[in-house]
């Protein structure tokens, strides 16, 4: 069930300016980009390899959660450059945005962007080899149908925020021939956000879109969009980083239409503040969450087909579901289980349940305190294994079934579920 009304709240939202700093260039071979309409780097430039850069100054990385056994082992998600938070500046590109200018670069190599202006795209059109990192030092762009970075080609980019910067589109994206360019930062390829800044987006459609891998490992995003916060085709890992997410729709959402075994969520840490219209948290096929802190108003605040919930602390209010497995991938078994983390559930009043799965329900662990007309809903079977469960202030010894919209005692009533 999904509230339509609800998912039109954020209707007319109005786009985030907030003015940059200028910085100086902190490189050798710095380019000012008013020189042409379309400036584009050619220059030779060291490749940068996956291995973590040496930076002059301190290295900032971030520390993975490894401890959870979880389907996913976070230490084969991210490499070493993933998570540093610096870029290795010593042969580095410098460029000014102006006002119309664009900027187009076509080889690997580490890019600074400083200064602020308006119709401004960065364009990636390296090779399928190239690595790119482009360093956000006190941007500002506002652009009215473009997207402020557009990644049409590269082995793997790399956006790293420094200092405040701030992204914005306030008019109706523009398609780039077949491409429907909907997002303020748009990728074909894989895409890697980090750094130790802030990142400010503001969209009338999407905020971060990537067709590819995306990952988060380090920095601040306040994103405001009509749409999603963060999409995905193949998959959303997230390491580290503060989300504070008001969207319409989804405010992270990884699916993929072809192959319905990817579309996963990874998250080994973080802080997401998310209001969303829908999802506050969607993929198709595995949410596996190993820690952070959540606090998220949706429709429904998590969602995939199977959902495995490791470590964390959770504060989810829901008027549809507050976690819901269901069947959207042939991958997975429609399934939540919960080893850890401490998830509070509050629920509004109808046909709404706590923790809702077309399969199973699985709880080795970690405390559950639902608050609402029904607390679990299940069409498989559940196993309690450990772990606290309370329900609507009282502690109960088994997980119980609404049993397809059954009556209103929180799910008091028996069910197939129990300890086993």
């Amino acid at each position: 069930m999904k509230n339509e009304l609800l998912l039109k709240y954020l209707a007319g939202l109005m786009a985030v300016n907030v003015c940059a700093m200028a910085l100086a260039g902190c490189a050798a071979g710095s380019t000012d980009s008013s020189a042409t309409e379309t400036t584009t780097h050619t220059a030779a430039v060291s490749t940068v390899t996956e291995t973590a850069d040496t930076t002059e100054g301190e290295i900032v990385t971030t520390s993975l959660n490894t401890a959870a056994s979880g389907k996913l082992n976070a230490a084969d998600l991210f490499t070493d450059r993933d998570l540093t938070q610096t870029a290795d500046l010593t042969e580095a590109t410098t460029y000014t945005i102006t006002d119309g200018k664009n900027i187009t670069i076509k080889e690997a190599g580490v890019y600074v962007i400083t200064g602020s202006a308006s119709d401004v795209t960065i364009t990636v059109e390296a090779t399928s080899e190239d690595k790119v990192q482009i360093v956000l030092n006190g941007v500002s762009i506002t652009n009215s149908d473009a997207p402020c970075i557009y990644v049409k080609q590269a082995d793997k980019v790399f956006v790293t925020s420094v200092g405040d910067n701030t992204l914005s589109v306030t008019g109706t994206f523009t398609a780039d021939g077949d491409t429907n360019t909907d997002g303020v930062i748009f990728s074909k390829d894989d895409l890697v956000l980090n750094g130790t800044g802030t990142l400010t987006i503001s969209s009338t459609d999407n905020g971060v879109v990537c067709k590819d891998d995306l990952k988060v490992t380090g920095g601040t995003y306040n994103i405001t969009a009509s749409s999603k916060a963060f999409e995905a085709n193949d998959s959303i890992r997230v390491a580290d980083g503060t989300f504070n997410l008001t969207v319409g729709t989804d405010g992270l959402h990884a699916e993929n239409e072809e192959d319905d075994s990817l579309g996963y969520i990874y998250i080994g840490s973080g802080t997401f503040n998310i209001q969303a219209g829908d999802d506050g948290i969607h993929a198709n096929s595995l949410v596996q969450i190993d820690g952070g802190n959540f606090t998220v108003s949706a429709a429904e605040c998590i969602e995939g087909t199977y959902i495995q919930i490791n470590d964390g602390t959770f504060n989810l209010s829901s008027w549809d579901d507050g976690i819901n497995a269901a069947n959207k991938s042939s991958a997975y078994t429609p399934t939540v289980e919960i080893n850890g983390g401490s998830i509070t559930i509050t629920m509004s009043a109808g046909d709404t349940d706590g923790i809702d799965s077309n399969g199973n329900i699985i709880v080795n662990g970690g405390t559950i305190n639902v608050t609402g007309q029904s607390s679990f809903d299940y069409d498989g079977t559940a196993q309690y294994n450990g772990g606290t469960i309370i329900v609507n202030g009282q502690q109960v010894d088994s997980i119980p079934n609404q049993m397809m919209g059954g009556g209103g005692m929180g799910g008091f009533g028996g069910g197939h579920g129990g300890r086993r």
